[in-house]
């Protein structure tokens, strides 16, 4: 496999950001020789992986023999993998099924992969992370999702958000509907496509709740002085 859905912002005509630092991705773990060898002409040091600890344990996230730093920030509802990020109320998470709906997805996402979205954040504002690639399973869900709230705080105009984002239905061939993939459990699932609609209910949801983005993340410990780094670092 070479590198799945690898996409920079700038190639989706968001040129109000600085090119060449974040990318987002599929799952990495069957980078083929070509696939490795585009990552080192990026320059890429840091992958960050929204994948789930049962997904890892299936598809191990290798680093290929390239230097680069692993960070795992499960965006599921996965107990360990939250209480290796320092969470330790789980009160809202327990019990809590991934929903096969898309239409019910995104909302869920919303709501659930906010620690590790805020903590994602935290570590873009590290100034030795980047150039980043953000993956998680296929690269348009959770790291999509992720990818368009630090777009958002940014200030990319909306058109070009949802352009970046429904980018994945013609580079995951999803132009024509769902595909199907066998999850880490060996089960039959189906890739579906994105639409603005969804990320619509996903921010609605956010919006709803917290009033802002800057609110949402704050809830999980990022600052103001974090969202202001962060522009330093991603703006020119």
């Amino acid at each position: 496999m070479d590198v799945p859905n690898v996409r920079n912002f700038r190639d989706a005509g968001i040129s109000s950001l600085k090119t060449g630092l974040l990318f987002r991705s599929g799952s990495l773990n069957r980078l083929t020789d070509a696939g490795v060898e585009r990552i080192r002409e990026l320059g890429i040091r840091t992958v960050i992986d929204l994948r789930s600890g049962a997904e890892n344990d299936v598809w191990p996230g290798r680093k290929h023999g390239l230097e680069v730093r692993w960070i795992a920030l499960p965006a599921l509802p996965d107990r360990s993998g939250l209480k290796r990020m320092g969470l330790s109320d789980f009160s809202g998470f327990d019990g809590k099924d991934w929903p096969v709906d898309p239409g019910k997805l995104y909302p869920f996402m919303a709501i659930y992969a906010a620690p590790a979205i805020a903590r994602l954040v935290k570590e873009l504002t590290r100034p030795d992370v980047a150039p980043v690639v953000v993956q998680c399973a296929v690269g348009k869900d959770r790291t999509g999702l992720a990818m368009v709230v630090i777009q958002s705080l940014l200030g990319v105009a909306w058109p070009d958000i949802v352009a970046n984002f429904v980018q994945s239905n013609i580079e995951l061939a999803l132009a024509a509907g769902p595909t199907s993939f066998v999850d880490e459990a060996g089960v039959t699932r189906y890739s579906h496509p994105v639409s603005e609609e969804l990320l619509r209910s996903a921010m609605e949801t956010i919006t709803t709740d917290h009033g802002s983005l800057p609110a949402y993340l704050k809830t999980h410990g990022v600052m103001q002085e974090d969202l202001t780094m962060l522009r330093s670092l991603l703006l020119p």
